[in-house]
C-alpha cells in the first residue's frame, strides 16, 4: 500500500527548490570518492530526480526529517545512475573476481591473511603487475563498497529504506554486523585505510599523507582490503 503524501504539489515544488543546494552538496562529496571520470553535473542531475521522488513520497508521520529522507534518496539515485553507466571494462571485473578467488583459496588453506607476494605468485605475475590490477580496480571497488555499505551508518544510507519492513531491518543489522566483523579482521594497514576512508571520510590523497604513502599506494591498499572483505563475506554467506 502506498503511503499518503501530505505535501501538496505547491509544497513539493517549494521543497525541491529549497533543498536543491543539498543535491549539490551530496554530489560534490560523492564525486571526491568516486572514479575521476564521473562528472559532477551528471550526479547533480540524477540527484535532482532523487529529490523529486523524495518530495513525492515523503511521509512525515514516519518520524524522519525530510532532509534525512531526501539525502538517502538523492545519494541512492546518484549511485544507481553511476552503476547503470558502469565505466569499468569487463577485464576489471574479471580480474577482481580472480583476485578474490585466489585470496579466498590462500586464506582457507593457510588460516591467515593472504600476503601480496602469495597472491601475485598464485596469479602467475610479479608484484608490479598485481599492484597494477589493484590500481585499475580501485574506482570500481570504491563504488561497489559505497553501494553495499559497511559497519558505519553513513555507508548504509544508499539503501532506500523508508518502506523497509521488520525483516529488512533485521537483514540490514545483520549486514552491518557481518561487515564490521570482517573489517575488524583485516590486516592492520588495510583496516586503518578503511577506517580513515569510511569513518573519517578522508579522500585517498589525505589518507596517503596520514600514513606516509602515495595516493596510488592507498588506492591499492583500499582495493585489496575490499577484495579481501568480499572473499571472506562470500565464505560467511555460504556457511
Amino acid at each position: 500500500m502506498n503511503k499518503i503524501n501530505i505535501y501538496s504539489q505547491h509544497e513539493q515544488n517549494n521543497t525541491v527548490e529549497q533543498h536543491a543546494p543539498l543535491v549539490r552538496k551530496i554530489a560534490y562529496h560523492l564525486k571526491s570518492r568516486l572514479p575521476a571520470n564521473i562528472i559532477v553535473d551528471d550526479l547533480i542531475q540524477s540527484g535532482m530526480i532523487g529529490l523529486l521522488e523524495a518530495a513525492k513520497k515523503y511521509d512525515a508521520t514516519q518520524g524522519a526529517s525530510f532532509e534525512t529522507y531526501a539525502s538517502i534518496r538523492i545519494r541512492g539515485a546518484m549511485l544507481d545512475d553511476v552503476r547503470k553507466n558502469d565505466w569499468a571494462p569487463r577485464s576489471v571485473h574479471r580480474n577482481s573476481r580472480k583476485v578474490a578467488e585466489v585470496v579466498r583459496k590462500i586464506e582457507n588453506e593457510q588460516g591467515r591473511d593472504a600476503r601480496d607476494s602469495e597472491i601475485a605468485e598464485a596469479l602467475d605475475m610479479d608484484l608490479n603487475e598485481y599492484n597494477h590490477i589493484l590500481q585499475d580496480t580501485c574506482g570500481h571497488k570504491i563504488l561497489s563498497f559505497e553501494e553495499v555499505g559497511s559497519s558505519s551508518e553513513s555507508m548504509l544510507d544508499s539503501i532506500p529504506s523508508s518502506q523497509n519492513g521488520l525483516l529488512d531491518d533485521l537483514q540490514k543489522d545483520s549486514l552491518k554486523k557481518l561487515v564490521a566483523q570482517a573489517i575488524a579482521g583485516l590486516p592492520e594497514r588495510e583496516r586503518l585505510v578503511m577506517a580513515l576512508y569510511y569513518d573519517k571520510e578522508l579522500n585517498l590523497r589525505e589518507i596517503g599523507a596520514v600514513i606516509g604513502v602515495s595516493e596510488s599506494r592507498v588506492s591499492q591498499i583500499h582495493s585489496q582490503a575490499v577484495i579481501r572483505l568480499q572473499s571472506r563475506l562470500v565464505v560467511d554467506a555460504d556457511e
